[in-house]
Protein backbone atom coordinates (compact mmCIF):
# COMPACT_ATOMS: atom_id res chain seq x y z
CA UNK A 1 0.00 0.00 0.00
CA UNK A 2 0.99 3.65 -0.31
CA UNK A 3 1.52 5.85 2.74
CA UNK A 4 3.04 9.24 3.56
CA UNK A 5 5.97 8.53 5.88
CA UNK A 6 7.75 10.73 8.43
CA UNK A 7 11.38 11.05 7.37
CA UNK A 8 12.86 13.14 10.15
CA UNK A 9 12.37 16.43 11.95
CA UNK A 10 11.77 19.42 9.67
CA UNK A 11 11.74 17.17 6.59
CA UNK A 12 8.80 16.74 4.20
CA UNK A 13 6.74 13.57 4.40
CA UNK A 14 7.40 11.12 1.56
CA UNK A 15 4.88 8.83 -0.13
CA UNK A 16 6.24 5.29 -0.41
CA UNK A 17 5.04 1.71 -0.79
CA UNK A 18 4.99 -0.25 2.49
CA UNK A 19 3.57 -3.68 3.40
CA UNK A 20 -0.20 -3.95 3.85
CA UNK A 21 -1.21 -4.29 7.52
CA UNK A 22 -2.69 -7.53 8.85
CA UNK A 23 -5.02 -7.69 11.87
CA UNK A 24 -3.97 -9.37 15.08
CA UNK A 25 -6.32 -10.64 17.77
CA UNK A 26 -9.03 -8.09 18.52
CA UNK A 27 -7.91 -5.91 15.61
CA UNK A 28 -9.38 -4.76 12.31
CA UNK A 29 -7.88 -3.32 9.14
CA UNK A 30 -9.53 -0.11 7.98
CA UNK A 31 -9.37 1.15 4.41
CA UNK A 32 -8.90 4.83 5.13
CA UNK A 33 -11.58 6.97 3.51
CA UNK A 34 -10.63 10.36 4.92
CA UNK A 35 -8.03 11.68 7.34
CA UNK A 36 -7.82 15.22 8.64
CA UNK A 37 -4.48 16.99 8.81
CA UNK A 38 -4.10 18.08 12.43
CA UNK A 39 -1.85 20.75 13.89
CA UNK A 40 -0.59 18.13 16.33
CA UNK A 41 0.94 16.22 13.42
CA UNK A 42 2.77 19.38 12.34
CA UNK A 43 4.13 19.72 15.90
CA UNK A 44 5.23 16.07 15.91
CA UNK A 45 7.35 16.57 12.80
CA UNK A 46 9.07 19.63 14.29
CA UNK A 47 9.66 18.86 17.96
CA UNK A 48 11.93 16.03 19.23
CA UNK A 49 9.91 15.87 22.47
CA UNK A 50 7.33 13.68 20.72
CA UNK A 51 9.90 10.99 19.89
CA UNK A 52 8.48 10.12 16.47
CA UNK A 53 10.62 7.53 14.71
CA UNK A 54 11.56 7.54 11.05
CA UNK A 55 9.06 5.91 8.65
CA UNK A 56 6.13 6.38 11.05
CA UNK A 57 2.73 6.85 9.39
CA UNK A 58 1.02 9.76 11.13
CA UNK A 59 -2.62 10.81 10.84
CA UNK A 60 -5.02 10.29 13.75
CA UNK A 61 -8.26 11.96 12.57
CA UNK A 62 -9.47 9.19 10.31
CA UNK A 63 -12.39 7.05 9.28
CA UNK A 64 -12.85 4.27 6.80
CA UNK A 65 -14.26 0.88 5.89
CA UNK A 66 -13.43 -2.33 7.75
CA UNK A 67 -11.85 -4.68 5.18
CA UNK A 68 -10.38 -7.39 7.43
CA UNK A 69 -10.96 -8.64 10.97
CA UNK A 70 -8.74 -10.56 13.35
CA UNK A 71 -9.49 -13.35 15.78
CA UNK A 72 -11.91 -12.42 18.54
CA UNK A 73 -13.55 -9.51 16.71
CA UNK A 74 -17.30 -9.81 17.28
CA UNK A 75 -18.84 -6.33 17.05
CA UNK A 76 -17.54 -5.33 13.63
CA UNK A 77 -17.62 -7.01 10.23
CA UNK A 78 -16.13 -6.26 6.83
CA UNK A 79 -18.01 -3.50 5.09
CA UNK A 80 -18.72 -1.50 8.26
CA UNK A 81 -17.84 2.18 8.11
CA UNK A 82 -16.14 3.38 11.28
CA UNK A 83 -14.63 6.45 12.88
CA UNK A 84 -11.47 5.58 14.79
CA UNK A 85 -10.80 6.77 18.34
CA UNK A 86 -7.03 7.32 18.01
CA UNK A 87 -6.16 6.33 21.57
CA UNK A 88 -4.43 2.98 21.98
CA UNK A 89 -4.80 1.68 25.53
CA UNK A 90 -4.83 -1.51 27.58
CA UNK A 91 -8.63 -1.72 27.61
CA UNK A 92 -8.62 -3.29 31.08
CA UNK A 93 -7.63 -0.67 33.67
CA UNK A 94 -10.08 1.50 35.63
CA UNK A 95 -9.57 4.45 33.25
CA UNK A 96 -10.25 2.34 30.17
CA UNK A 97 -13.31 0.70 31.72
CA UNK A 98 -14.63 4.17 32.59
CA UNK A 99 -14.32 5.24 28.93
CA UNK A 100 -11.21 7.35 29.56
CA UNK A 101 -8.47 5.64 27.51
CA UNK A 102 -6.56 8.93 27.13
CA UNK A 103 -5.42 8.59 30.74
CA UNK A 104 -4.49 4.90 30.63
CA UNK A 105 -0.83 4.36 31.58
CA UNK A 106 -0.36 2.49 28.29
CA UNK A 107 -2.01 5.13 26.08
CA UNK A 108 -0.39 5.90 22.73
CA UNK A 109 -1.73 8.13 19.98
CA UNK A 110 -2.94 6.00 17.07
CA UNK A 111 -1.59 7.00 13.67
CA UNK A 112 -1.99 5.40 10.27
CA UNK A 113 -4.46 7.75 8.62
CA UNK A 114 -1.91 9.02 6.12
CA UNK A 115 -1.94 5.63 4.43
CA UNK A 116 -4.33 3.63 2.29
CA UNK A 117 -4.92 1.13 5.12
CA UNK A 118 -4.51 1.23 8.90
CA UNK A 119 -4.75 -1.43 11.59
CA UNK A 120 -6.50 -0.61 14.84
CA UNK A 121 -8.33 -2.37 17.66
CA UNK A 122 -12.04 -3.13 17.52
CA UNK A 123 -12.55 -1.24 20.79
CA UNK A 124 -11.30 1.97 19.15
CA UNK A 125 -13.87 1.88 16.35
CA UNK A 126 -17.28 3.58 16.45
CA UNK A 127 -19.71 2.66 13.67
CA UNK A 128 -20.77 5.50 11.41
CA UNK A 129 -24.53 5.61 10.67
CA UNK A 130 -25.59 5.29 7.04
CA UNK A 131 -26.70 8.94 7.03
CA UNK A 132 -23.10 10.12 7.49
CA UNK A 133 -20.13 9.98 5.15
CA UNK A 134 -16.51 8.99 5.78
CA UNK A 135 -15.72 12.70 5.54
CA UNK A 136 -18.04 13.24 8.50
CA UNK A 137 -16.36 10.39 10.33
CA UNK A 138 -12.97 12.10 10.08
CA UNK A 139 -14.38 15.23 11.76
CA UNK A 140 -15.44 13.42 14.93
CA UNK A 141 -12.04 13.56 16.65
CA UNK A 142 -11.47 17.35 16.53
CA UNK A 143 -15.12 17.93 17.47
CA UNK A 144 -14.68 15.64 20.48
CA UNK A 145 -11.54 17.54 21.55
CA UNK A 146 -13.54 20.79 21.49
CA UNK A 147 -16.43 19.21 23.37
CA UNK A 148 -14.13 17.93 26.12
CA UNK A 149 -12.75 21.43 26.62
CA UNK A 150 -16.24 22.90 26.96
CA UNK A 151 -17.25 20.17 29.41
CA UNK A 152 -14.12 20.82 31.50
CA UNK A 153 -14.96 24.53 31.56
CA UNK A 154 -18.19 23.99 33.48
CA UNK A 155 -19.98 26.32 31.06
CA UNK A 156 -23.48 27.33 32.14
CA UNK A 157 -26.34 28.68 30.00
CA UNK A 158 -25.99 32.44 29.73
CA UNK A 159 -22.21 32.49 30.10
CA UNK A 160 -20.06 34.86 28.06
CA UNK A 161 -17.32 33.03 26.18
CA UNK A 162 -14.14 34.13 24.43
CA UNK A 163 -12.26 31.75 22.13
CA UNK A 164 -8.69 32.71 21.27
CA UNK A 165 -7.79 31.09 17.96
CA UNK A 166 -10.02 30.37 14.96
CA UNK A 167 -8.50 27.04 13.97
CA UNK A 168 -10.53 23.81 13.88
CA UNK A 169 -10.37 23.32 17.67
CA UNK A 170 -11.30 26.91 18.44
CA UNK A 171 -14.24 26.74 16.04
CA UNK A 172 -15.30 23.40 17.51
CA UNK A 173 -15.31 25.06 20.95
CA UNK A 174 -17.51 27.85 19.56
CA UNK A 175 -19.89 25.24 18.13
CA UNK A 176 -20.30 23.42 21.44
CA UNK A 177 -20.47 26.58 23.54
CA UNK A 178 -23.47 27.81 21.57
CA UNK A 179 -25.13 24.40 21.67
CA UNK A 180 -24.70 24.33 25.45
CA UNK A 181 -26.32 27.72 25.99
CA UNK A 182 -23.60 30.37 25.95
CA UNK A 183 -25.11 33.83 25.54
CA UNK A 184 -22.10 35.36 23.77
CA UNK A 185 -19.38 33.48 21.91
CA UNK A 186 -16.65 35.80 20.67
CA UNK A 187 -13.80 34.38 18.57
CA UNK A 188 -10.52 36.28 18.24
CA UNK A 189 -7.69 35.58 15.80
CA UNK A 190 -4.78 37.52 14.31
CA UNK A 191 -6.41 37.22 10.86
CA UNK A 192 -9.99 37.28 9.62
CA UNK A 193 -9.55 34.26 7.33
CA UNK A 194 -12.06 32.16 9.29
CA UNK A 195 -14.55 34.90 10.21
CA UNK A 196 -17.44 33.62 8.09
CA UNK A 197 -16.70 30.06 9.16
CA UNK A 198 -16.73 31.12 12.83
CA UNK A 199 -20.19 32.63 12.44
CA UNK A 200 -21.37 29.47 10.69
CA UNK A 201 -20.14 27.43 13.67
CA UNK A 202 -22.01 29.56 16.20
CA UNK A 203 -19.88 32.62 17.01
CA UNK A 204 -21.77 35.79 17.86
CA UNK A 205 -18.78 38.10 17.25
CA UNK A 206 -15.36 37.94 15.62
CA UNK A 207 -12.33 40.09 16.43
CA UNK A 208 -8.87 40.49 14.96
CA UNK A 209 -5.83 41.72 16.88
CA UNK A 210 -6.01 45.37 17.99
CA UNK A 211 -4.66 47.47 20.83
CA UNK A 212 -8.05 47.86 22.48
CA UNK A 213 -9.08 44.23 22.12
CA UNK A 214 -10.01 43.76 25.79
CA UNK A 215 -12.26 46.83 25.80
CA UNK A 216 -13.78 45.94 22.43
CA UNK A 217 -14.72 42.43 23.56
CA UNK A 218 -16.06 43.61 26.91
CA UNK A 219 -18.19 46.24 25.19
CA UNK A 220 -19.57 43.66 22.76
CA UNK A 221 -20.45 41.22 25.55
CA UNK A 222 -21.49 43.75 28.16
CA UNK A 223 -18.83 42.52 30.57
CA UNK A 224 -15.61 40.50 30.67
CA UNK A 225 -15.83 36.87 29.54
CA UNK A 226 -16.78 34.27 32.14
CA UNK A 227 -14.60 31.70 30.36
CA UNK A 228 -11.68 32.12 27.97
CA UNK A 229 -10.60 29.17 25.81
CA UNK A 230 -6.95 29.32 24.70
CA UNK A 231 -6.88 27.37 21.43
CA UNK A 232 -3.66 28.68 19.85
CA UNK A 233 -0.78 27.06 21.73
CA UNK A 234 1.85 29.79 21.54
CA UNK A 235 3.78 31.55 24.32
CA UNK A 236 1.94 34.59 25.62
CA UNK A 237 -1.57 33.28 25.11
CA UNK A 238 -2.15 32.28 28.75
CA UNK A 239 -1.13 35.79 29.80
CA UNK A 240 -3.50 37.21 27.20
CA UNK A 241 -6.27 34.97 28.53
CA UNK A 242 -5.68 36.31 32.05
CA UNK A 243 -6.05 39.85 30.72
CA UNK A 244 -9.40 39.01 29.14
CA UNK A 245 -11.15 36.82 31.71
CA UNK A 246 -13.39 38.26 34.41
CA UNK A 247 -12.55 38.28 38.11
CA UNK A 248 -12.95 34.71 39.41
CA UNK A 249 -13.39 33.53 35.84
CA UNK A 250 -11.94 30.43 34.18
CA UNK A 251 -9.34 29.82 31.50
CA UNK A 252 -9.32 26.52 29.63
CA UNK A 253 -6.06 25.74 27.79
CA UNK A 254 -6.48 23.51 24.74
CA UNK A 255 -3.65 24.94 22.64
CA UNK A 256 -0.69 22.58 22.27
CA UNK A 257 2.37 24.63 23.23
CA UNK A 258 5.72 22.81 23.40
CA UNK A 259 7.79 25.93 24.10
CA UNK A 260 8.50 27.59 27.47
CA UNK A 261 5.91 30.17 28.43
CA UNK A 262 5.69 32.77 31.18
CA UNK A 263 3.01 34.91 32.70
CA UNK A 264 2.86 37.08 35.80
CA UNK A 265 1.18 34.96 38.49
CA UNK A 266 0.04 38.04 40.40
CA UNK A 267 -2.25 39.02 37.53
CA UNK A 268 -4.04 35.68 37.72
CA UNK A 269 -3.87 35.48 41.51
CA UNK A 270 -5.37 38.93 42.04
CA UNK A 271 -8.33 37.95 39.87
CA UNK A 272 -8.58 34.49 41.49
CA UNK A 273 -8.54 32.98 38.02
CA UNK A 274 -8.92 29.22 37.59
CA UNK A 275 -6.64 27.78 34.88
CA UNK A 276 -7.81 24.40 33.56
CA UNK A 277 -5.98 22.32 30.97
CA UNK A 278 -7.83 20.08 28.53
CA UNK A 279 -6.52 17.28 26.32
CA UNK A 280 -8.14 14.53 24.28
CA UNK A 281 -11.67 13.39 25.23
CA UNK A 282 -13.72 10.59 26.74
CA UNK A 283 -15.35 7.85 24.68
CA UNK A 284 -18.84 9.17 25.46
CA UNK A 285 -17.79 12.60 24.15
CA UNK A 286 -16.59 11.00 20.93
CA UNK A 287 -20.04 9.43 20.51
CA UNK A 288 -21.79 12.74 21.29
CA UNK A 289 -19.66 14.42 18.61
CA UNK A 290 -20.68 11.77 16.09
CA UNK A 291 -24.34 12.25 17.01
CA UNK A 292 -24.00 16.01 16.57
CA UNK A 293 -22.66 15.57 13.06
CA UNK A 294 -25.87 13.76 12.20
CA UNK A 295 -28.17 16.21 13.99
CA UNK A 296 -26.55 19.47 12.86
CA UNK A 297 -25.59 18.82 9.25
CA UNK A 298 -24.06 20.70 7.54
CA UNK A 299 -22.72 23.03 10.29
CA UNK A 300 -19.58 21.13 11.42
CA UNK A 301 -18.80 20.20 7.83
CA UNK A 302 -18.12 23.89 7.19
CA UNK A 303 -14.73 23.32 8.86
CA UNK A 304 -13.49 21.47 5.75
CA UNK A 305 -11.73 23.72 3.25
CA UNK A 306 -10.00 21.24 0.93
CA UNK A 307 -9.55 17.53 0.21
CA UNK A 308 -6.26 16.39 -1.32
CA UNK A 309 -4.89 13.12 -2.69
CA UNK A 310 -2.27 11.11 -0.83
CA UNK A 311 0.26 11.93 -3.56
CA UNK A 312 -0.28 15.67 -3.13
CA UNK A 313 -0.57 15.50 0.65
CA UNK A 314 3.14 16.11 1.56
CA UNK A 315 3.19 19.40 -0.35
CA UNK A 316 -0.04 20.50 1.30
CA UNK A 317 1.29 19.42 4.70
CA UNK A 318 4.37 21.60 4.25
CA UNK A 319 2.21 24.54 3.22
CA UNK A 320 0.24 24.30 6.46
CA UNK A 321 3.37 25.03 8.50
CA UNK A 322 2.77 28.66 7.63
CA UNK A 323 -0.34 30.71 8.33
CA UNK A 324 -2.84 30.07 5.52
CA UNK A 325 -6.52 30.56 4.77
CA UNK A 326 -7.08 26.82 5.25
CA UNK A 327 -9.10 25.44 8.15
CA UNK A 328 -9.45 21.63 8.08
CA UNK A 329 -7.75 19.90 5.17
CA UNK A 330 -8.75 16.30 4.49
CA UNK A 331 -6.66 13.60 2.81
CA UNK A 332 -8.33 11.00 0.59
CA UNK A 333 -5.75 8.19 0.42
CA UNK A 334 -7.78 6.43 -2.28
CA UNK A 335 -7.03 9.14 -4.85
Amino acid sequence: MKAALFKGLHKPLEVENIPDPTPGEGQVVVKVGRCGICGSDLHMTEDPAFGITCDTVLGHEFSGEVVATGKGVTRLKTGDNVSVIPLKSCGKCARCLAGQPAWCKEMELQGGGYGEYAVTSEQQCIKIPDSLSLEDGALVEPLAVGLHGVVKSGLKPGDRILVLGAGPIGLAVAFWARRMGALHVAVADINNFQENRAYAMGATAFFTKREDLVDAINTNMGSAPDIVFECVGLPGLIAQSVDHVKVQGKIVVLGLCTMPDTFIPFEALSKEVCIQTSAFFEVKEFQVALDALEADKPVPQSLITETVSLQNMPETFEGLRKRTTQCKVMVNPGT
